[in-house]
């Protein structure tokens, strides 16, 4: 198994800015936003389709704060500048979860945004930062795997430099595996 840690989790900025959003490790009080957001039934349609509870929430919540320490990256919280609300959450992860046979990498791209900020560019935004800081400590083929009726998902994916490889379905219905070289 190939070794796609960054290099010290002390490589991992304290924050990323763009024209609208700051984007940075997350932090305690980013809980109860996020778990706000994963309660949105907008937000899971493509997710899941159901709102976590607490407890789920919470483990999701502490999984992206370790994976920084385990990994060296990891999910960054993304707050709107002007305003200080919490726009979602974007990054790079390794979930171990099943990308299929084509993927050939374990590390994936996500992006989860809150309902009211949709539609407004911000998750391009922030993923061409993050990418931008992921390419930065060392280059390397990255997935994503988005809803097949997921279809802004699957914008974004484009605009990011994602190309599809392969679709698996399963319970989570039918989903489409995207890569894109670092």
């Amino acid at each position: 198994m190939r070794d796609d840690r960054v290099e010290g989790a002390e490589a991992a900025p304290i924050g990323l800015e763009t024209e609208r959003l700051l984007l940075r490790r997350p932090i305690r009080s980013d809980f109860e936003p996020m778990r706000q957001m994963f309660c949105d039934p907008q937000v899971v349609t493509h997710i899941g389709g159901s709102p976590l509870c607490r407890a789920e929430a919470w483990a999701r919540f502490q999984r992206d704060v370790g994976h920084w320490t385990l990994e060296g990256f990891g999910q960054f919280t993304v707050l709107e500048k002007a305003s200080g609300r919490y726009v979602g959450k974007l990054g790079h992860a390794r979930f171990m979860r099943d990308l299929g046979a084509r993927a050939e990498t374990e590390v994936e791209m996500t992006w989860t945004l809150a309902s009211g900020f949709h539609g407004q560019g911000y998750a391009a935004e922030a993923g061409r930062a993050a990418l931008e800081w992921f390419d930065a400590h060392g280059a390397r083929r990255t997935a994503c795997i988005v809803a097949e009726a997921n279809l802004a998902s699957l914008k974004l994916a484009e605009k990011l430099g994602y190309r599809e490889v392969d679709r698996l379905t399963g319970a989570s219905g039918a989903r489409v595996v995207l890569v894109r070289e670092g």
